[in-house]
């Protein structure tokens, strides 16, 4: 026999009216008050009929998460996307919402599927986890003031749009002059992306860092065509480095691999530092020293973001920036202690 509404709300001394108001996470009940409907509710095994809620109320209890187009193999392979929507999950899931993913191989596409999931009320709002430059997706959510929260930092529209970052500049700034610390002034920055916002936040602060210390700034080194792998042993040959930034872990591995190729070992004459602290930095030795983001913490927030706009307890833009921290493993070491290269 399943537990009814007016059985909760007896046993937990309030009217029916507030146990379907705490069903609902409305903003007029108190946090005291959810908290003891909500042990109630777990004591007698009560389970919300949601089909009738979304019902009644035109809602899907659903949110959808935006991935980037899925264009190239360090795209499909990259954990952070993976860890955001588990993270993004289990928010999601305490507010008993359900998540669907928007994915297609180019941008296209994928706006076509984010409007067919907002017209035919598939999901309650977004989740976007990418910024890049004239971006049909962002630039459809926001004209049809569809509740959404970025992940990063918007191009535009930032003082109405909700989002959660790191501070990529600062990042950039620190893991350059984590190398300078350590006596590297010949500095590279390696890339496989040019689009995303995270890109010009990292390398911008990569400068700052060279700038700062009096040191020679390069362009950034950048991998997005065939030719470009080619082009990298000359890059190592003329400018002779003894240290890169890479944009993140998995392009770091690729990085390492084809430095190796060209008669470069990491650490030993080249240091590798990069950011995310995924699962790639811990696969093959040497370990790879790299810059925590706290993934769980920016898919954990921006999932809070996105439900406080869905109940009505937010309407203008915010930025929450999540803290970071610097992981030390084996690919940078002082200068002094380098292999010297021809």
């Amino acid at each position: 026999m399943s537990i009814t509404v007016k059985e909760v709300a007896k046993k937990a001394g309030v009217a029916t009216s507030t146990v379907s108001r705490v069903i609902n996470d409305h903003p007029s009940i108190s946090e005291e008050t959810k908290k003891k409907v909500r042990k109630v509710m777990e004591e007698l095994g009560y389970v919300p009929n949601m089909a009738a809620r979304n019902l009644g109320k035109q809602i899907a209890s659903a949110i959808g998460v935006i991935l980037p187009p899925l264009d190239s193999k360090e795209r499909l392979g990259n954990p952070f996307y993976l860890e955001t929507i588990e993270s993004v999950n289990e928010e999601a899931s305490l507010a008993q919402m359900s998540v669907a993913v928007a994915s297609a191989p180019d941008f296209d596409t994928l706006l076509e599927n984010v409007k067919r999931m907002h017209l035919q009320k598939q999901v309650d709002g977004f989740i976007l986890t990418y910024s890049v430059n004239h971006d049909p997706v962002i630039e459809y959510l926001h004209q049809n003031q569809i509740p959404f929260t970025l992940i990063g930092q918007p191009y535009q529209y930032e003082e109405n749009i909700v989002y959660v970052d790191n501070d990529n500049q600062l990042l950039g700034k620190q893991a350059t002059q984590f190398l300078i610390d350590r006596g590297h002034e010949r500095i590279l920055f390696a890339t496989n992306t040019t689009r995303e916002n995270l890109y010009f936040e990292r390398f911008f602060g990569y400068q700052k860092a060279l700038m700062m210390a009096n040191f020679p700034t390069w362009p950034a080194v950048t991998f997005e065509k065939p030719e470009d792998y080619l082009d990298f042993e000359e890059t190592l040959k003329t400018i002779k480095p003894t240290a890169l930034v890479v944009i993140d872990d998995l392009f770091a591995v690729r990085i390492m691999q084809l430095a190796n190729m060209y008669g470069y070992k990491v650490p030993e004459n080249l240091s590798v530092i990069s950011f995310n602290n995924s699962i790639f930095s811990t696969l093959t030795h040497p370990y790879i020293t790299s810059i925590d983001v706290d993934v769980a913490l920016l898919g954990k927030l921006a999932t809070q973001k996105l439900l406080d706009q869905l109940n009505r307890r937010l309407s203008e833009g915010v930025k929450v920036i999540v803290p970071h921290r610097l992981i030390l493993r084996e690919t940078v070491i002082e200068t002094e202690l380098m292999d010297k290269t021809d």
